[in-house]
């Protein structure tokens, strides 16, 4: 398929200077000379940005990684996840149109976004909200047909629970990803065989669905405000943390190890890259809050937290995305950790009163 450049476009593109600071990053990943190994993602970071692949963009990315602009627009016109027109301001909707979801309905789905967003694909709908295309399979066959809107996976659909998704989208909420049938992931049709927990009500959603619904939002791009990806490739020097005080009694004895790895391995960077969180020399009033209500803190964990300085979930939910880069990068064993299972998130939650799927089991004694 020819794949050409948008008739309209902007004057200029510039990354916020988040996105600039990340994509700077990314660039050190590669060795002197090869900085143009960096294009997929630069080019990506600002789809994300904007939501769709400027001719500015192409040609900034390509200047910031030294590359003609041929090069970079080879690049951006040769995969389909490159959006080279504007898409909807709320989402932008692919719907699998391969063999599984072609015989399970999915040009019922496609209907819905002739009537509903506009009669071609890649075409905005008229208040510019929304957009969409046929795409290629999405690798949810099981759970045929399925849409993916923004970040998530809208599976089981019908044409009506699609068109409810989208109005609940103009609405301005977010409608629960996944099966929109109450399939826990991709079991049969006929009912479970496994997934226990699922069956005897321990789990509600599957961890992808449990994330999205964590997070409240599927469909906002990436603006620089998330937490970064983690860049230990510009190294940094070891030193010592100063000695915590005031532990909790209950962190003092288990899990040693973690400690150590805490006070003697702690990671500097580049400002701007990695920042500390203000730590506390003790839990506020004695009483640390049971941070393993956190999914993906255990014991161990806890106690290096704890060692850090963090005891209560609104330290945690305070993390910007320097501090949150930081830890993942102190979690010696457990790298990347904080990100992965998005504590940020859960703690906010937390620290506000309510509960999460996890913290209920914890509650419940189904967590160890």
């Amino acid at each position: 398929m020819l794949r050409r450049l948008h008739h309209d476009q902007p004057e200029s593109f510039v990354f916020t200077p988040a996105n600039e600071a990340w994509a700077r990053a990314q660039i050190t990943k590669y060795p002197e000379g090869r900085q143009a190994s960096a294009i997929i993602p630069l080019l990506w970071r600002a789809q994300e940005q904007e939501g769709w692949l400027t001719r500015p963009a192409i040609e900034h990315v390509a200047d910031m990684l030294g590359m003609p602009y041929i090069r970079a627009l080879e690049v951006a016109t040769f995969y389909f996840m490159f959006q080279l027109q504007p898409v909807g301001s709320v989402a932008h909707v692919q719907v699998c149109g391969t063999t599984s979801c072609l015989v399970c309905g999915a040009e019922d789905l496609i209907g819905v976004c002739k009537s509903k967003i506009a009669n071609s694909a890649h075409t905005l709908s008229a208040d510019g909200k929304f957009s969409w295309e046929e795409v290629e399979c999405l690798g949810a066959c099981s759970n045929a047909p399925m849409a993916q809107i923004g970040k998530d996976y809208y599976e089981d659909l019908t044409a009506e629970s699609l068109a409810h998704i989208l109005d609940e989208l103009a609405a301005g909420r977010v409608p629960q990803p996944g099966s929109q049938k109450g399939r826990y992931a991709a079991e049969p049709a006929s009912g479970l065989t496994s997934l226990a927990d699922y069956a005897a009500g321990r789990a509600k959603y599957n961890a992808s669905v449990e994330l999205a619904m964590a997070l409240g939002d599927t469909v906002k791009r990436i603006d620089g405000s998330e937490a970064p990806v983690l860049t230990p490739w510009l190294g940094g020097t070891a030193r010592s943390a100063p000695p915590s005080q005031g532990q909790p009694a209950q962190a003092e004895a288990p899990a040693a190890a973690a400690k150590t790895a805490a006070t003697e391995r702690l990671v500097e960077a580049p400002a701007g890259y990695l920042s500390r969180p203000e730590p506390l020399a003790a839990a506020r009033g004695g009483v640390a809050d049971d941070l393993k209500k956190i999914k993906g803190v255990g014991p161990a964990l806890e106690v290096l937290l704890n060692s850090l300085g963090i005891f209560h979930f609104d330290q945690v939910a305070s993390w910007t995305g320097a501090e949150l880069a930081w830890i993942d990068d102190n979690l010696e064993g457990f790298k990347g950790r904080a990100s992965r299972d998005d504590w940020v998130a859960q703690a906010k939650l937390l620290a506000s009163g309510g509960e999460t799927e996890f913290s209920k089991r914890v509650d419940k004694g189904d967590v160890y």
